[in-house]
């Protein structure tokens, strides 16, 4: 633990405090401190490179900062944390859509009340939705990739499910004559408008099977099948933001019971990864391979939708701020793990039970306090 000047017992003052002048010094390990709090304490000694001691909070204070302060007896520091903020509703309430883009510059298309089946598209400019020009294919349970100005939709229900491709220029929709080799909804997918990518989901009919695997690759104007998922699912989320030829992550879904699985695509082969802390399907998705979120959905053995918020570093899971609003089966875009956009999707209860509810994620700088 390093040295020690005198006795354990000396070093504590009759008011209960530890004598500064006499501090314990060297690195003490985790595991050998028993209490989470100390806030007793008005110096320390060298603890690795030390702690700082101030008589009030710094006023500027930078992300990694710790201090300890001597007037309200607290250590703290300073981290980033993460928050959902309430953005504009979609003109028209849908859950299953269809997503592209980023926080400030989102698209979002098709979906449904569950029924009827919507063609809607709208623009998002960081704080209100504007309705443009529909799709030419109106369906539910579709997939999205590209930006606000370039979009592409696959895929999805449109009694039967469909592998019809749509690109979107900025202004129009125009139908191509490319289609998915494996027509399915519910899966997952992202990319560019010229390099996207669509994975998993459910084939049918019948409704419900078969659970898809099939990874298919988008280079501008032919869908190609690749390597295949490890595990087969639907309802599952996907980073939104990679050039999804070379890399994108598929996390949660179900193919039975709901999952955590989590696999990172390099542009040849799927690899599994760290789960998710809460296995789910129906969740928000954004982001990068290195760098994702997700939100929402349900879990398992529940019926009940969920607020929790997960962002993903390239490495492992961890759980952030909560969604304001539970729900599951919306849409999500944003270009990292630190802004992002929730958009639509199902409510707990209602009639209809979609919402257009629109959140905002972004990361703030925060002082703690430990113990």
């Amino acid at each position: 633990m390093g040295a020690r000047t005198r006795g354990l017992a000396n070093n504590v003052l009759s008011s209960g405090k530890l004598d500064a002048t006499d501090a314990i010094s060297g690195t003490i390990a985790a595991a050998n401190i028993a209490n989470d709090s100390l806030n007793n304490a008005t110096t320390f000694g060298s603890v690795t490179s030390g702690v700082p001691t101030v008589a009030s909070d710094p006023p500027s204070p930078a992300e990694g900062d710790i201090w300890y302060n001597t007037t309200t007896g607290a250590l703290r520091f300073r981290a980033q944390s993460g928050a959902w903020s309430t953005g504009g509703n979609l003109n028209t309430a849908r859950m299953a859509l269809g997503g592209a883009g980023t926080q400030t510059a989102a698209l979002v298309f098709g979906g449904g009340l569950p029924s009827p089946f919507k063609n809607e598209t709208e623009s998002y400019n960081g704080s209100t939705w504007t309705e443009v020009n529909n799709m030419n294919t109106t369906r539910t349970a579709l997939e999205g990739a590209g930006s606000q100005t370039a979009a592409l939709g696959f895929g999805g229900y449109s009694t039967p499910y469909t592998g019809a491709t749509e690109s979107w220029n900025g202004t129009s929709w125009t139908t191509l004559p490319a289609t998915l080799n494996t027509a399915r909804g519910n899966m997952g997918g992202g990319g560019i408008q010229t390099s996207a990518m669509c994975f998993g989901g459910i084939a049918g009919p019948p409704a419900g099977t078969p659970i898809e695997a099939k990874t298919e690759l988008w280079d501008g104007s032919t869908w190609t099948e690749v390597n295949d998922l490890n595990t087969a699912r639907y309802y599952l989320t996907s980073s939104t933001q990679d050039s999804g030829n070379t890399a994108s992550l598929a996390f949660g879904g179900a193919n039975g019971p709901k999952l955590a699985v989590t696999e990172s695509w390099n542009g040849t082969s799927w690899t599994e990864v760290a789960d998710l802390n809460t296995a789910r399907d129906n969740l928000f998705g954004g982001g990068i391979a290195t760098s994702a979120i997700g939100s929402g959905g349900v879990a398992a053995g529940s019926p009940t939708r969920l607020t929790i918020t997960e962002t993903w570093n390239g490495t492992s899971w961890s759980e952030d701020g909560d969604l304001n609003t539970a729900r599951n089966q919306g849409t999500g875009a944003g270009a990292n793990s630190s802004t992002a956009l929730a958009v639509g999707g199902e409510l707990q209860t209602g009639s209809p039970a979609a919402t257009g509810a629109t959140e905002e994620w972004s990361y703030a700088d925060t002082t703690f306090t430990v113990g």
